[in-house]
């Protein structure tokens, strides 16, 4: 697989990209560490740029996203759990306790998990099917999805530019990499939310001293 992800975007530069990773985000053991890190190095001896790769990427990430919303638009979960068991969920190795983990993180943090979401593998994927079950607005979905894929593509594809020919290295560390980036991220909304809040506070005991 490797030699034919790395062959196929040597071959069709940014269209091989969105298409690879529209592909992942629909099929998740593809890796996308592999496709965005080769793109990142392609960056240093290609007409690809780190921009237009980052582009390409996540053009990929929200076509691949908004079709597992629209597929689940129309299904519930005992309809999902006859999928899984069918020969076709055999084939895509499909399995209902990763469908189970994505729906259990969408109900506990709805849009904050499909941002979230987008840094942690297989969850990046299935978190889009609860969010079409449960009709989350299309616009809102596709904010936070290519917000956080837009993150996410950035991050890995500077590292294959800025690592060069050592370019594979960068997926040994990138399951580390992602918990320092979940961490950082937490620690924001929860900064944000904590301004938003006091901002809230302090409008409310202005208009209370006025009156």
């Amino acid at each position: 697989m490797e030699q034919f992800i790395e062959s196929t975007i040597n071959q069709f530069g940014y269209l091989a990209i969105t298409l690879l990773i529209a592909i992942e985000n629909i099929f998740p053991p593809i890796p996308s560490e592999l496709i965005l890190t080769f793109a990142g190095f392609l960056t240093t001896n290609s007409k690809l740029t780190i921009l237009g790769a980052i582009l390409a990427a996540t053009l990929g990430a929200g076509l691949g996203a908004a079709v597992l919303y629209w597929i689940g638009t129309f299904l519930d979960m005992p309809t999902l759990a006859k999928l899984v068991d069918s020969r076709l969920g055999r084939i895509l190795h499909l399995r209902l306790k990763d469908f189970e983990r994505a729906e259990y993180h969408f109900k506990k943090h709805g849009r904050l998990a499909v941002f979230l979401g987008r840094f942690v593998p297989v969850v990046r994927s299935l978190i889009s099917v609860p969010a079409g079950m449960t009709k989350m607005p299309f616009g809102t979905f596709m904010l936070y999805s290519l917000a956080g894929a837009g993150i996410w593509n950035t991050v890995l594809i500077g590292f294959g530019h800025y690592a060069g020919k050592a370019w594979k290295q960068v997926m040994v560390v990138a399951d580390d990499f992602k918990i320092i980036i979940l961490v950082v991220l937490a620690l924001a909304v929860l900064v944000g939310l904590g301004v938003h809040y006091l901002k809230k506070n302090k409008r409310k005991q202005a208009k209370s001293t006025e009156i």
